[in-house]
């Protein structure tokens, strides 16, 4: 007859018992997708879509994404309660948090801007005239 997980965890020495249980929690916390810490937070993709503004296939497509905006990820973790925190690691250096990453209302006035310059032809400079 076999033995389960739970035999042969209890057999091992009461240190190695601690490393295991350790290594399980550090595993347990870990999730590997936007769905997945959803769920976590006890939340369904129609709650997100209602703090989002937008509609629950869209939070489906948001969850399914590879590549997220910055800003589109930190609203999802606002929506379902978390807070996003940036962490860069550098060789050479202890872990550095960003805190910000710019003024998002500026960042979009200033894209808002550079569309609608993008939609005209820019005047051409004049000199001014000499009246002398």
């Amino acid at each position: 007859m076999g033995r389960n997980l739970d035999d042969v965890i209890a057999a091992l020495p009461e240190e190695r018992r601690g490393a295991v249980e350790a290594r399980f929690q550090r595993l347990k916390d870990e999730v590997e997708s936007l769905g997945e810490l959803r769920r976590l937070a006890g939340r369904a993709q129609a709650e997100i879509a209602s703090a989002l503004q937008i509609k629950q296939p869209s939070v489906s497509k948001i969850e399914k994404q590879a590549d997220l905006y910055l800003s589109t990820l930190r609203s999802y973790v606002e929506a379902i309660g978390g807070q996003l925190d940036l962490i860069v690691r550098l060789p050479a250096h202890a872990p550095v948090r960003l805190e910000r990453l710019g003024d998002v209302t500026a960042a979009k006035a200033r894209a808002g801007r550079s569309a609608k310059a993008a939609g005209r032809r820019p005047r051409a400079k004049t000199e001014p005239e000499d009246r002398a």
